[in-house]
């Protein structure tokens, strides 16, 4: 018998929670928010899931057998502790065990690029475009750059907890130095944060993604246009690694890096050339869910 399921959307500016029918289909029984406020510490943080949860329990009138959480970072499988997170707060705590022990319940953790991932596998863009998909890698390119993977409908954790995490393989030199301690991270290169930092070098100018990618189309900028090139031969180079190694039935870009049109054209041809066949044929899908996929994706943990 199917049973709601409960989500937590663990983000750096804002807490998301969902409770939807089943997992079947995502007919949302409650849905609130609250700020994340993680300049206040990490007890705080725990404070804020639990006082969401209880709030949904108010509005709903119903109670949660276990709760599924997409978390920046993941959690590590040696020291049951959060790791790789950029709200560097909740690196090295027991965020699973703290929140188990407040609400009493088991709890379901996993990285929110996984989460996105088995949401647009599940409910999103997959059935529609590839119904018979069975592998699915979801791409994060926005802020940061993560990566989710979905094998035969499940999310797989890892010996190290971080299976699909692509943002901090290394790339090019050319990146700099990354927050995790290493350099020239994909990260470093292909997020929103890089391609402008990118771009300023160039010109001496500071201007949003969404704007050089609009100068780069009238040809007019240079700089935005060697911006957008640079983007797509090392997206290229990028993805083709994860083409090689996982060989997945469908891709999904997610993120506001995500939406630029020249990764579904110029990025896909480029990633071909690195290929190990003599052709590519993975569908790149545009996301279906919107900023419903990571709420939506933690609740499915649980199914």
């Amino acid at each position: 018998m199917s049973r709601p399921l409960w989500g937590i959307d663990l983000g750096g500016t804002k807490v998301e929670g969902v409770i939807i029918s089943s997992d079947k289909r995502p007919d949302v029984i409650a849905r609130l928010r609250l700020p994340t406020e993680a300049d206040k510490g990490y007890d705080h943080i725990v404070r804020q899931i639990c006082k969401l949860v209880d709030l949904l329990k108010t509005e709903s009138g119903l109670t949660p057998e276990s709760i599924g959480i997409g978390t920046p970072g993941a959690m590590d499988p040696t020291t049951n502790t959060l790791k790789n997170s950029n709200t560097t707060c909740l690196n090295g705590k027991p965020l699973r065990q703290d929140i188990e022990k407040q609400l009493g319940i088991p709890v379901a953790m996993a990285n929110d690029a996984n989460c996105f991932a088995i949401a647009e596998t599940l409910w999103g863009a997959v059935p529609e475009k590839v119904p018979d998909a069975k592998v699915v890698f979801g791409v994060i390119l926005g802020t940061g750059v993560g990566g989710g993977l979905v094998m035969y409908g499940k999310v797989p954790n890892g010996r190290h907890g971080i299976a699909g995490e692509w943002g901090h393989n290394f790339l090019d030199a050319s990146g700099g130095p990354c927050y995790c301690g290493h350099t020239g991270c994909v990260e470093q290169v292909l997020s929103g944060p890089a391609l402008q930092k990118y771009y300023e070098s160039l010109s001496g100018e500071k201007r949003k993604l969404p704007e050089i990618v609009e100068r780069a189309k009238t040809g007019d900028d240079k700089a935005a246009v060697q911006t957008m090139d640079r983007m797509v031969e090392f997206f290229g180079k990028a993805i083709s690694v994860i083409v090689n190694i996982v060989d997945p039935d469908a891709i999904v870009l997610g993120g506001g890096v995500g939406n630029i049109d020249l990764l579904y054209s110029k990025g896909v041809k480029e990633a071909e050339k690195h290929l190990f066949n003599p052709r590519l044929e993975t569908p790149f899908l545009r996301p279906k869910l919107g900023d419903s996929a990571g709420v939506f994706g933690a609740a499915l943990l649980t199914a």
